[in-house]
């Protein structure tokens, strides 16, 4: 499919870029390419040269590694608006991971040579990127921590509420919806268990009061049950 070029409109509303005026925006806007890919479209594997910088624009997109035994775990899920990379690109070895789509989604593309020369002329860029890397880096260090513990119940419970805390949007009388939607199989790969258990799981959950479904999203009913499950790791 045909790249696109982005409107300055467009780029505003990327964080990374927030700090920098309509000059200079344009500036970045006429070296980006904005790219459409499918449900499942691998964006880049484990090992390949981090030749461009991603920034999702819309969809939502998996980070994964695979285990020894063959799963697939995903590390992160990226929604729109935040970038994805960006440590192998600013520090020039290959992805350590893979990218896929989770569903129809378009790429904003920024090559590494026009980064590196952004980011040495526009500071805000730099400091942007790297504050949100040093929050990525916390967030991983949970998320190893969490597939490493026996109870599932307490690693789901821990997505559940940084899910809600990154993506989760207040409605009354349902409760914070997280604004994405996750499936069972998403959720499995995600805390590194099978996809029957966190059937179980989460149908223990909706029983128990803690979530509840709202048109296809899930919606947290009582965060602190759940906070409670994960003190208790």
């Amino acid at each position: 499919m045909p790249s696109m070029r982005c409107t300055l409109e467009d780029l505003k509303s990327v964080p990374v870029f927030s700090g920098l005026n309509d000059k200079d925006l344009e500036e970045v806007r006429l070296c980006i390419v904005m790219e459409q890919y499918t449900r499942k479209k691998e964006i880049f594997s484990e090992g390949d040269t981090p030749d461009w910088f991603y920034i999702v624009f819309s969809g939502k997109v998996k980070v994964t590694k695979i285990s020894s035994d063959g799963r697939e775990i995903i590390m992160e899920v990226i929604s729109p608006r935040d970038f994805f990379g960006g440590f192998a690109v600013l520090k020039g070895f290959p992805f350590p991971a893979n990218a896929v789509a989770m569903e129809d989604s378009e790429i904003l593309k920024l090559s590494r040579k026009n980064l590196l020369t952004f980011i040495d002329r526009f500071p805000t860029v730099m400091y942007a990127i790297t504050s949100s890397l040093g929050e990525r880096t916390r967030g991983l260090h949970e998320t190893l921590k969490n597939i490493a513990l026996e109870r599932v119940e307490s690693r789901i419970a821990a997505l559940l509420v940084k899910l809600a805390d990154k993506s989760g949007e207040e409605v009354d009388a349902v409760g914070t919806v997280i604004n994405m939607r996750i499936t069972k199989q998403d959720i499995a790969e995600m805390v590194g268990t099978t996809v029957e258990t966190a059937i179980r799981v989460m149908s223990r959950f909706r029983k128990s009061g803690f979530i509840a479904d709202n048109n296809g999203k899930i919606a947290i009913k009582n965060i602190e049950g759940l906070k409670a499950l994960i003190d208790q790791l």
